[in-house]
């Protein structure tokens, strides 16, 4: 069974929006942070926005000010409302969950910035 699932990429044009979202298993959810991670073709996958269960976030210098990080506890779902995209925003979208026990990735969203 699939424990961590993202949704919501796809094409957008430059300057516009798009939200991703990531559910978990309330076990999963409930035990950490949870946080979105991006990697373009090439390119070591890097950290965009992390998020606590108690709902404090950091934010990669490069997303900060233009992508908001929020979760719903009840709906065990994180989401990522990315703002002002840029083609430089292109990438597979990892959805993680730390808990103390180990780390959880979803399968990835494909989010492709171009006109």
């Amino acid at each position: 069974q699939v424990q961590v699932v993202e949704s919501g990429g796809g094409l957008v044009q430059p300057g516009g929006s798009l939200r991703l979202s990531c559910a978990a298993s309330r076990s999963i959810s409930s035990s950490g942070a949870m946080g979105w991670y991006r990697q373009a073709p090439g390119k070591q996958r890097e950290m965009v926005a992390t998020i606590t269960r108690s709902g404090k976030t950091t934010y990669a210098g490069s997303v900060k000010g233009r992508f908001t990080l929020s979760r719903d506890n009840a709906k065990n779902t994180v989401y990522l409302q990315m703002n002002s995209l840029n083609v430089e925003d292109t990438a597979v979208y990892y959805c993680n969950a730390n808990t103390p026990s180990r780390i959880y990735w979803g399968q990835g969203t494909q989010v492709t910035v171009s006109s």
